[in-house]
């Protein structure tokens, strides 16, 4: 078997991350060698391979419900935006230079497509099958003719393509037609079907609709996941959470000590690997906020400046705000904060950025003994140590150089009073540390807390993987998967000419 399949969607965030892990779960657990792909990714949520390849952080985790380590192979074009109108192009798991949306898409994509579709071959040359992520819609026919993601791979590749809607938006009997209507009669020919995505309710009163959608395409509708809570694994768009000023609050299991733990991440723009806090949400007990008010900040135990695509941009978004004042009254009164990446060189005294936001000198917030000079060149490293008496790894993932000049050492950045300082993601799943570290902070913020002594986020990371994978198993028609995924491309299905039946 050398079989794929193209997860493709009707919009943005409608699924295509998580059924692709679930896809790829339920092959695992068959004994299949499945492999995941996104031949480009455009995301702020990212990782560092082992060989020191930074890839998307969805491609990692799908990596992890294939039961494989993840390669620079799976997601060969990263994105990472730098702001509305521009994105630093990650190349194979090197940065390779910033490009304007309209510079990417006239020219610079297209040349990619070749370094794709290798990536794409050798995977699939040692893979029983390989299941591959589209990106936004394959119905963007603005971008059609530099397209490497979706059809354009698909159709390059001879991939089959499965179609994902978001029923719980609504409008997603019309979003599967007019996402085939759109293509043209050589894409139509590709798209085998649809499945439908987060449905509450009854199954049996969506079926005429799922019969007339198959009367008007002739295409099948292979499944209908329900709508399950906690199943947004490594999302992609810290981007859309930041700069909206949303917030985000975690279901919280009860605490095992007497009090709970309130955390407030700073939603800072361009905000970047805000999944490091996910362990922490993960404990009993700890309630994780997203907020972007200084008052917000009143009743936290703990403080999070997360990392970020702009160091010096999100530093003025926290002296807008007034949440800058708040953060540094906050270190003098010896109330915990810590600082992860971007976070982190913002705590320092200055920064010296003539890489990211050429702004040169800029004063930091001064409460760590720190000087920040971003560099060309971008740090990947995967490092590992131990802190707070406890074994500790992570991943590196930054342009700023850090000048420790005093504190005491904290991973590999430094602390002084209640604030800690560091340039490693991902640090607090490792168990061990995180309760350590969370037992500080309770004692800090006089709190009567108690980290659960048997919370692996490892372990809750499988189950939520294995959920995924029992939605496909459940609740989509793996038989005809199977075979779509085995045969290839589908054959004979009807062209839909755009404005067909009403």
């Amino acid at each position: 078997m050398s079989g794929g399949l193209l997860v493709a969607g009707t919009t943005s965030d409608a699924g295509k991350s998580v059924v692709t892990a679930g896809i790829c779960r339920w092959l695992a657990r068959q004994g299949v060698k499945v492999a995941p792909f996104k031949g480009q990714n455009m995301s702020l949520n990212s990782f560092v391979t082992r060989e020191g390849a930074e890839i998307g952080r969805a491609q990692a985790m799908q990596a992890q419900a294939c039961r494989l380590e993840p390669t620079a192979l799976m997601n060969p074009v990263l994105l990472k935006p730098g702001g509305e109108r521009s994105s630093q192009v990650v190349l194979l798991g090197r940065p390779v230079g910033e490009l304007s949306a309209r510079g990417y898409h006239g020219g610079r994509q297209q040349q990619l497509l070749g370094t794709v579709l290798d990536c794409l071959a050798e995977l699939r040359a040692t893979h029983d099958a390989v299941i591959c992520e589209g990106a936004g819609s394959p119905a963007e026919i603005n971008l059609r003719r530099t397209d490497i993601v979706n059809m354009g791979i698909a159709r390059t590749a001879g991939l089959p393509v499965l179609v994902v809607g978001d029923i719980d938006r609504g409008g997603v009997f019309a979003s599967f037609f007019g996402t085939v209507a759109l293509l043209s009669r050589g894409d139509q020919e590709l798209i085998a079907g649809f499945l439908v995505n987060k449905f509450r309710g009854d199954v049996s009163l969506l079926e005429p609709g799922l019969e007339m959608l198959h009367g008007l395409t002739g295409r099948h509708t292979y499944g209908v996941l329900p709508f399950r809570h906690g199943l947004g694994i490594d999302e992609e768009d810290g981007l859309r959470v930041s700069l909206r000023g949303t917030v985000r609050e975690s279901a919280v299991a009860p605490p095992v000590g007497e009090e709970v733990l309130r955390v407030a991440v700073c939603a800072v723009p361009l905000m970047s690997n805000f999944t490091d806090v996910d362990a922490l949400a993960a404990e009993p007990g700890v309630v994780v906020r997203f907020v972007d008010r200084p008052e917000e900040l009143a009743d936290a135990d703990l403080v999070v400046l997360p990392g970020t695509r702009g160091t010096v941009r999100a530093l003025q978004w926290l002296r807008e705000r007034g949440l800058a004042e708040a953060v540094v009254r906050r270190a003098a009164e010896g109330r915990p904060v810590l600082g992860i990446c971007g976070g982190f060189q913002m705590l320092g005294e200055h920064i010296e950025d003539d890489v990211e936001s050429r702004q040169g000198h800029v004063d930091g917030l001064g409460v760590l003994p720190v000087r920040v000079r971003f560099a060309r060149g971008k740090t990947l490293a995967r490092p590992s140590g131990e802190a707070l008496g406890a074994p500790v790894e992570g991943y590196e993932i930054h342009h700023g150089v850090a000048d420790v000049l005093g504190g005491e050492p904290f991973l590999g950045g430094c602390r002084s009073g209640r604030t800690w300082g560091t340039h490693w993601h991902g640090a607090l799943e490792s168990d061990a540390f995180r309760r350590a570290f969370l037992r500080e902070v309770a004692a800090a913020a006089g709190r009567r807390f108690v980290p659960a002594p048997d919370t692996s986020f490892a372990a809750l990371r499988e189950e939520q993987l294995d959920l995924l994978g029992d939605l496909i198993e459940q609740h989509a028609d793996t038989d005809a998967l199977w075979r779509l995924i085995e045969s290839g491309a589908p054959q004979g299905l009807p062209f839909i000419p755009p404005g067909a039946p009403a």
